[in-house]
């Protein structure tokens, strides 16, 4: 008896860490909260050829907006630099990461030119896709289900975190109902 209580413990233990690397539990799933911690911002200039430039955009490029989305920490009520502007259909996914971990329900954006073999027909919900995008580990190559979608401009941003710490550059998207303008005094 003593042996099985034994065995058990030490299973249980091992699956308690499966998801521990390095000492550090992996970092690829949203938090319980479901605003994204971390994103791969380094290639999004050259992830953009291709896509539909914003002809008459709400806010211009360069010009700057107060955020009103909370997809990370410290996001929301932080002043947003426009890097670009692009009119496409917006998607809500849910999708499972390509590296494992728990299901990332109601990510918020996904665009039609990150689908792969989209075309210009928008998806419908509940239709299943493939992800091109690479926003966070294990979201290239994964499989999604649109929850929904939008006909909208999506922007590109810089911003400082309310929180503190480093400039977020290039951070894909928020939609125009995500910004605020800026009062002039």
């Amino acid at each position: 008896m003593i042996k099985k209580f034994l065995f058990c413990l030490a299973l249980v233990t091992l699956v308690g860490f499966s998801n521990v690397s390095g000492g550090k539990a992996a970092n690829h799933n949203t938090p319980p909260d479901n605003r994204t911690t971390e994103m791969d911002h380094s290639n999004s200039d050259k992830e953009t050829k291709g896509f539909k430039k914003a002809e008459n955009p709400t806010y211009k490029v360069g010009s700057q907006a107060i955020i009103r989305a909370d997809h990370m920490k410290g996001m929301k009520g932080a002043i947003a630099t426009i890097v670009g502007a692009y009119d496409t259909i917006a998607y809500i996914v849910t999708y499972t990461p390509t590296t494992g971990g728990e299901k990332v329900k109601n990510h918020k954006w996904v665009v039609q030119e990150e689908i792969e073999n989209a075309g210009n027909i928008p998806f419908k919900p509940r239709t299943e896709v493939i992800l091109k995008a690479d926003h966070h580990k294990g979201m290239k190559g994964a499989t999604a289900i649109i929850e929904s979608g939008e006909k909208t401009t999506v922007y590109m941003i810089d911003y400082t975190p309310t929180t503190g710490g480093k400039r977020v550059k290039n951070h894909k998207w928020v939609t125009e109902s995500e910004l605020k303008a800026i009062q002039k005094p």
